[in-house]
């Protein structure tokens, strides 16, 4: 008679040997760990960054976080030089955000273990270093979709990008910054005692790292069937890849025909003088050739009055140049393009506010869309470059790059770049 044999014993995700990669422990994830710690701290300065180019606290028209308070504390006006300021500290943010996917994802692989280990607390040390972990956790996995979403302008989640996205910053950058206090002495520790090239070097069937305590070596080692150098060139590998498909839609260049992860929201518009880069067309924005015709009067205002103009009449008043690409928040950026049209301090000497011009309010009549108005600083509009734009690259400007005027201003993020331009308002904001 056959002898009875047990059924299979099913482990659950918190049981030790139910995790069985030989390639997990302390090593590999110390070594993703500090891969991240600089590529992270690099998406908060540069994040960080791109909300003061923002002007948020010329609010209600620019801020779209009201009631940040303490968390605003670092803002301040946004320079105008050098010019490519803001397509280089966006274009890292975007570039790098993407290309850090892979070691993201390898990091949580790596610790999916502890995720899981009960108890969920021993301690009351023990359970804020859980709450930590699951702020850091959470936050960085909300951060990251969040950003890869608005990146391709689909806006999936409920309310503003920026209020979800600022707050969750936050709330991962203090979660971050505790788990980097309490977890990197040891990575630096566990690097140390196994130097970075050997474990590197081992084959496929080698060793596993040595138990430590940490939870993360498993008691019941499957088969290995990739080794660690193999799965950090698989890493590496993916990281190189998207990089090399986001970092040509800022570079701009030869990369810029394989930046397969820019936007495509409104594309190229075609060849010749306005033939670059947009998000919206003017379709899109609801502007129709009534708006954009004989009868369209762009109004300023200031301390002085205001005046009506036609597109004829702005044509007449001494006219410049400015050289200057536009650089958006998803990441992509456009060359430099040769900007004609009025300074916007002339602009504002027409209305009273000749000595030291103030900031200026633009309204835009796009009739779909956020950012219909935007706030600009006053040491903006005293920027000789900055213009309203009536052509670009000897042309008029096309509808969809937001003809009859459309703002131009060096550094600043292109939202504040507004298109079809129907009033100007000079004075305190």
């Amino acid at each position: 008679m056959r002898a009875k044999q047990n059924p299979p014993q099913i482990l659950s995700p918190a049981a030790p040997g139910f995790w069985r990669s030989p390639l997990r422990g302390p090593w590999l994830t110390a070594l993703l760990g500090l891969v991240l710690l600089g590529g992270i701290t690099v998406l908060v300065v540069t994040g960080l960054l791109s909300y003061a180019a923002y002007n948020p606290d010329l609010a209600p028209v620019n801020d779209k976080t009201p009631g940040k308070g303490l968390l605003g504390f670092y803002l301040f006006a946004w320079p105008t030089d050098p010019h490519w300021l803001y397509r280089l500290t966006q274009g890292v943010h975007v570039t790098l955000g993407v290309a850090l996917v892979p070691v993201l994802l390898a990091k949580l692989w790596s610790v999916v273990p502890k995720l899981f280990a009960l108890p969920p607390a021993r301690s009351v040390a023990h359970a804020l270093e859980r709450i930590s972990l699951l702020l850091l956790v959470g936050g960085v996995l909300f951060e990251f979709a969040t950003g890869l979403l608005n990146v391709q302008l689909d806006y999936l989640f409920p309310g503003s990008f920026y209020a979800l996205h600022f707050y969750g910053a936050w709330v991962f950058t203090g979660a971050f910054a505790a788990h980097v206090a309490l977890r990197l002495p040891m990575a630096v520790r566990v690097l140390r005692e196994r130097g970075l090239r050997a474990p590197v070097r081992e084959p496929a069937a080698g060793r596993q790292e040595p138990p430590d305590g940490s939870g993360l070596v498993t008691p019941r080692p499957a088969a290995a069937t990739l080794s660690r150098r193999g799965l950090l060139g698989l890493v590496g590998g993916g990281s190189l890849l998207l990089l090399a498909v986001t970092a040509g839609q800022s570079i701009g260049g030869p990369l810029r025909r394989v930046a397969l992860l820019a936007p495509h929201g409104g594309g190229e518009p075609g060849h010749g003088p306005n033939g670059f880069q947009i998000n919206k067309t003017a379709a899109l924005a609801g502007i129709s050739s009534r708006d954009t015709g004989d009868g369209w009067r762009l109004e300023v205002r200031g301390p002085g009055g205001s005046v009506r103009l036609t597109r004829e009449e702005l044509l007449r008043l001494p006219q410049h140049g400015a050289h200057l690409p536009i650089a958006c928040v998803e990441g992509w950026s456009t060359p430099d393009q040769d900007w004609q049209g009025v300074r916007l301090r002339d602009l504002a000497a027409l209305v009273g506010a000749a000595d030291r011009p103030p900031g200026v309010l633009v309204r835009s009549f796009q009739r779909h869309g956020s950012f219909r108005a935007a706030a600009l600083r006053d040491n903006q509009v005293r920027d000789p470059r900055s213009l309203l734009a009536l052509r670009v690259n000897g042309a008029d400007l096309s509808p969809d790059h937001g003809y009859p005027a459309r703002i131009i201003v060096p550094a600043a993020p292109g939202v504040l770049n507004t298109k079809w331009v129907a009033s100007l308002t000079f004075g305190e904001l």
